[in-house]
Parts: structure tokens; sequence; C-alpha cells
């Protein structure tokens, strides 16, 4: 039985979410609600399994055994009923590499790539540094839940001759679980307009009932003939400091361009670590994402009654996955340098500023509630004291 509950030290852990703050905002006890990593230790199946590891003593050059592509293969039949063929596997050390080789695989400088608003900040500085056009389609909050503006994309498809988008499936911040329907709508206007679809499914196994995941290979017969398809165990099992990730690639011809381009980059060897952390997680960490998950909604549950109680200006997208909750400030008419300096200032709580989704994230901010339910409460009441 995990114990979510314990609280971990994690300050001079070289830790990016609790020890880059002081230095970021020079502001001394902000208590971090931002980054997307859980204070949560790693399932003992991993710990043990890098234990036994270390106890062997030896960290050399490391082959990639057939016995993770099976567990892999096992993962996504038993988890999302996708079926996966071994050749199908490409591994990155990151989500992020991936997409990025993949913009370099299949595009050319100055093409254009379309990502929703808003959105994960990376995808749009990926798009610019690799010196593409990025074009941005608005998400509509309708009842509280973002859907796709598809008459927009369509335009923007159609009139900026985009090549390729980036999907966020399940969606961050928004916490989207994109519906089989939705997807099939997108996947058929992309491959009305020959638009190539880079799916980030990173977040595939943090999904709430009665809400169900769907790749987007599986919402249409033929939507694997021009997508491709990011993930990992790392946000699953908060094991992002290992760095890796996987790639499946249906198509032979996209496989032969991202595979020529991965080894142009020399992105084809992954650390021994990631490669028995990825295998331990997806063979024995099922029983810790069962438990984690409950957690995780009361969390959700528990923020969004003391938000309705204590601060009922605030709008809360109710998420449908993802530990992470989207916060409109709107109504309290701040700019977003005063919302975000009351925040780290008067509240001392620091969470990720909106706008740095894209420009409809103004007066917003994204809330991380994947950590024990006594920091929680902490930073919540942090967001109340900075708001009076």
């Amino acid at each position: 039985m995990s114990n979510f509950e314990q609280p971990i030290d994690r300050l001079g852990s070289n830790s990016i979410k609790w020890d880059t703050i002081l230095k970021t905002y020079n502001e001394k006890e902000l208590l971090p609600l931002w980054i997307a990593d859980m204070d949560f230790k790693a399932p003992a199946g991993v710990l043990n399994a890098y234990q036994k590891l270390l106890d062997h003593g030896v960290l050399g050059y490391t082959d990639t055994p057939e016995s993770l592509y099976t567990t892999i293969i096992n993962w996504e039949k038993e988890q999302h009923q996708l079926a996966i063929e071994k050749e199908e596997i490409l591994f990155f050390s990151g989500v992020l590499a991936g997409i990025t080789t993949a913009i370099q695989a299949f595009t050319k400088p100055n093409d254009t790539i379309l990502i929703h608003d808003p959105v994960y900040p990376p995808f749009a500085n990926i798009i610019t540094t690799n010196r593409r056009q990025l074009v941005r389609s608005r998400l509509i909050d309708e009842d509280g839940r973002f859907v796709m503006d598809l008459a927009d994309m369509e335009e923007k498809f159609k009139h900026q001759h985009v090549k390729a988008m980036f999907l966020c499936n399940p969606h961050n911040p928004g916490g989207r679980v994109w519906s089989k329907e939705e997807l099939q709508k997108l996947g058929n206007l992309c491959k009305k307009y020959d638009v190539l679809v880079l799916s980030d499914e990173i977040h595939q196994d943090l999904v709430f009932p009665p809400y169900e995941m769907t790749s987007f290979f599986k919402a249409g017969e033929d939507f694997s003939d021009f997508s491709v398809q990011f993930t990992s165990m790392t946000k699953t099992f908060n094991l992002a400091g290992i760095k890796n990730s996987v790639v499946f690639v249906k198509s032979a011809k996209l496989r032969k361009q991202l595979t020529r381009k991965q080894e142009e980059n020399f992105q084809q060897e992954i650390n021994t670590f990631g490669l028995v952390g990825m295998e331990a997680a997806y063979e024995t960490g099922k029983e810790w994402l069962n438990e984690l998950l409950p957690y995780i909604q009361s969390n959700i549950a528990y923020t969004m009654k003391f938000f309705q109680e204590h601060l009922p200006n605030v709008h809360i997208m109710s998420p449908e996955g993802t530990y992470l909750l989207w916060l409109d400030f709107s109504k309290y008419e701040l700019s977003d340098t005063e919302l975000e300096e009351r925040l780290i200032h008067k509240g001392k709580v620091v969470l990720n500023t909106g706008v740095s989704y894209g420009p409809s994230g103004k007066q917003h901010m994204r809330l991380n509630v994947a950590c024990p339910r006594a920091t929680l409460e902490e930073g919540l009441h942090r967001i109340a004291t900075a708001l009076k």
C-alpha cells in the first residue's frame, strides 16, 4: 500500500520544482505547486529494480532487452487496447526529444505547424527554435471544458498551408480527455488537408472514470497512416528525471523517415536507468497507479470545494485526466504580472503562469495537485491569502 500522505523533503535534491524557485523569484519559503512532477515516491518495484542494478555495481553500455518491448506491448494492449508491434517502437530520451526529431524529419524550415491555445509551452518553443512557422488555434471553453474549434482549424489548414499539428491528448493544461468522436472529426480534417498529427499522449494513464483514453491511432481506421504517437511512463510513475520515452510509428514510410533523422542526430541510445525504470514501471506499477488515481481525484475534489467556499470568483476546469487544474482569475481584474506577484510575494506559493501556455492563458494559472494533502491544503490557503 503506497503512502501518498507521506511528506518528502525535496529541498537540496537539485529538484527543479523545489530548488530553483528561490533563485527565480528571490523570495524565501515559497511553496511550489507548479511544475508537473509529483511529490510522491516512485513505485517500490521501480526502486527495487534500481537497487538490484546498483548492487550489481557495473553501469556499462546497455542493450535494449527483448523483455522491454514485450512489457510495453502488453501495457498498451491491456491498459489502452492498442495493438503495437515491436518494429513500431522507437526509443527517445524524452517526448520532447522525439517531437523535435519528428518535425525535423517530416517538415522543412518555414513550414507551418499548428498547436492549440492554450497548450503545453514547449510546443511553441520547439516550432520556433527549429525555424518553423507557428500558428495557434484557440480552444473554446464550453460549459467548463475545452473543445476544439474545428472551423478555425480548417480555415488555418486551408489558408496557412499547415503541414503538421501537435495534439496534446489528454490535454495539458485543461485536463480534457478527447473523445473518440472528437478525434475522428479532427482526424478526418487532417486527412482532408494532408496534415501530419504528432500526438503527445504522455498523460495517457492518468485518466479518471468514466472518461476513457482514446489513442489518435484508434480513432480512425487509417489514422496511423498520417500520425505518430509519443508517450512515456515517466509522467505516470513520477520518473521524469530518468529521461526515457517511446514513439509508436505504425506507418512504415513515416518510421523510415523518423529513424533516419534519429540516427543522423545520434538519438537512438537510451541510458541504462531509463531502460530499467521503464520496464520495472510497466511490469510492476499497475497496483501503484490504481492507488494513485483515487488519491489524485480526492485532491482535485478537495481543491474544487476549497475554491467554491473560499475563492468563488476563481473559475476552475474540472479535469477528466492529469493532476493539473486550469484556474481562471480574470474576475479579480489583475494583470498577469500583478497576479503572479501577489501569489509569489504575498501568498508565497508558486503556480505556472497561464500566459506561458498561449495568449488565451491571460489571467490564468496552472495548479499541480499531485502532492500530499497537507501540502495541498497549505498551498490553497496561501492562494487565498494572496487574493485577500
